[in-house]
């Protein structure tokens, strides 16, 4: 005899439904399975990590360190751009409104500067660990080079970060670094007028630096940082102990 359907039969048994919900609810071992292979949750972290992975003194967590300081950058990042404005005129004036006038705005400052300071150190420590524990060598090879490039990522995050306040420290450290970069041959003056945007760091110089720290740099190193967690999983998680 055919039981009458229910409600709740008609909404989980809708195209739209099953458009949300790929199984059913989990009361089968077939439903079940399909929870854990389809998870999204399940697939950013593996269903099962190697013994030596989980001890600290071996990786100290300097990967994981480093992603937890980006996205403490990205939320502290996205609060500062609703005071900051990217002008001349503006920028350092916006700089001490955010620290004497916004709630929480010296607490949100210090936390996007020091997360960035640790940022690079975790990066840089993260990278020497994988170097000495010979992390890099094949099949991992790949992976290394994408962290090299991540390295050089959070390099480029603190140098365009470094002008935004347009104070005197943040404006001579710019003209050292973008002197450093003039210096290079063949293509060093290129290079230095391509940073600054004129002759001399200014209004432009100020928009390519914004730009460059709160589009392009972070969107890169999210995709980087991706493909660098892609790669983890491909090459048989974390690297064991040499």
């Amino acid at each position: 005899m055919r039981r009458e359907q229910t409600i709740a039969d008609r909404i989980t048994g809708s195209a739209l439904w099953r458009s949300i919900v790929r199984h059913g609810y989990p009361d089968t071992q077939r439903n079940q399975a399909l929870i854990i292979a389809s998870n999204v949750f399940l697939h950013l972290h593996p269903v099962k990590i190697k013994r030596y992975a989980t001890k600290v003194t071996y990786t100290f967590c300097l990967g994981g360190l480093s992603f937890f300081m980006f996205l403490i950058l990205v939320m502290t990042g996205v609060l500062l751009m609703f005071y900051y404005v990217p002008s001349t005129d503006q920028a350092w004036q916006n700089m001490q409104d955010i620290e004497a006038s916004v709630t929480f705005g010296q607490l949100m400052r210090n936390m996007h500067r020091y997360a960035a300071h640790g940022m690079v150190i975790a990066v840089f420590l993260h990278m020497c660990r994988v170097f000495y524990t010979g992390s890099y060598k094949p099949p991992r090879e790949f992976n290394w080079v994408v962290g090299v490039v991540l390295l050089f990522l959070t390099f480029l995050l603190s140098f365009t970060g470094y002008l935004l306040p347009w104070d005197q420290l943040a404006f001579w450290a710019i003209t050292v670094g973008t002197n450093m970069a003039k210096a290079a041959p063949l293509i060093g003056p290129k290079v230095q007028f391509l940073l600054v945007g004129d002759l001399e760091i200014g209004q432009s110089t100020l928009i390519r630096f914004y730009t460059l720290h709160v589009i392009f740099l972070p969107l890169a190193a999210a995709v980087m940082m991706a493909v660098h967690f892609w790669r983890i999983r491909k090459d048989g998680g974390i690297s064991g102990p040499l």
